[in-house]
């Protein structure tokens, strides 16, 4: 392989899109950014359509990198993930071929948190609600709750869980948290109390979802769950589809088991499903990271950990 035209696929259809920097430091490195020309997140097919034997990295969305790309990448050397979640990419045949995988796990904490502080208000004050009655020419008042004062259960405390426990500090919240492996001084010193997940979900009056997908997660919140929680209740997901069985959640909303929802992904995206029937539930388009400082600093974290693996493997 040589070391001239050395490629780099950018499958994430946003990457570069706020600015350049980030396929500046590619460039800056000795190699050529192949952009994603489709607009969308990228199939199987696509990404190997992209690929040939001068590809030694990929800086990766959401888009599956399977082993099947992986395998037929034979020249692939880093993976880096513009993002947190690495479910996305077949780790078994990534260690197997040697190949490094990166992903940015620090930057986004403060976009997602401050999201679902938006999205929590958003539903105790029926912002959106609202807003559609006026545009609708219907000028009526719904009576909101206040966030002060209210319990919240937070499910996952690492980086967003946590900074999320300081946006709401402010308002004077309860704050239960469940976590496999608890920051036992972080609970301490901001006086949380651990519980199980049963205890949270009826003691709460909001509930956020701050996991992973994995297999341990998949569906955490479905029917036995959504029914242990207040009526009076509202829960918000901005990590991952999978958490939620979407179907029981549907049912919990249309049937007044639950006062409202708010969700920022989705099982399948683009999402299309039944969720967009109903009136109290907030739906976003997967916009966890959408900012534009978050996204800056998310590609040049991305690209710099790719060009700092090509290094350590002297490919460039």
């Amino acid at each position: 392989m040589s070391k001239d035209n050395l490629k780099i696929l950018i499958s994430s259809r946003s990457f570069g899109k706020v600015n350049s920097d980030a396929i500046d430091i590619l460039k800056n490195a000795g190699l050529k950014p192949i952009l994603n020309p489709k607009g969308k997140k990228l199939s199987e097919n696509e990404i190997l359509n992209l690929i040939d034997n001068q590809t030694v990295g990929i800086i990766a969305g959401t888009e599956n990198i399977t082993e099947n790309v992986i395998s037929r990448a034979s020249s692939l050397k880093v993976i880096s993930r513009y993002g947190v979640g690495l479910e996305n990419i077949d780790m078994n045949s990534a260690n197997q071929k040697g190949i490094l995988v990166y992903n940015t796990p620090e930057t986004p904490a403060i976009a997602v948190a401050e999201l679902t502080l938006c999205l929590i208000l958003n539903l105790l004050r029926k912002i959106s609600t609202q807003d559609r009655n006026i545009k609708s020419d219907d000028w009526k008042i719904e009576i909101g709750s206040l966030l002060t004062g209210k319990t919240v259960g937070i499910v996952g405390l690492g980086r967003i869980g946590k900074k999320l426990v300081d946006f709401l500090k402010p308002f004077n919240v309860k704050i239960y948290a469940f976590d496999i492996k608890p920051d036992k001084d972080f609970i301490s010193k901001n006086k949380i109390k651990l519980a199980n997940l049963d205890e949270m979900l009826s003691k709460s009056d909001i509930i956020t979802l701050h996991l992973p997908a994995t297999k341990e997660t998949k569906e955490i919140i479905g029917k036995n769950e959504l029914l242990k929680m207040k009526e009076t209740a509202i829960i918000v997901n901005t990590a991952r589809g999978s958490l939620i069985d979407e179907d029981a959640l549907f049912d919990a909303l249309k049937n007044n088991k639950i006062s409202g929802a708010a969700i920022d992904a989705f099982e399948a995206e683009p999402y299309k499903g039944k969720l967009i029937e109903l009136d109290n539930v907030v739906l976003t388009p997967h916009i966890g990271t959408a900012t534009i400082e978050t996204r800056i600093a998310m590609e040049k974290e991305a690209s710099d950990k790719l060009v700092n693996g090509l290094k350590k493997l002297n490919i460039i």
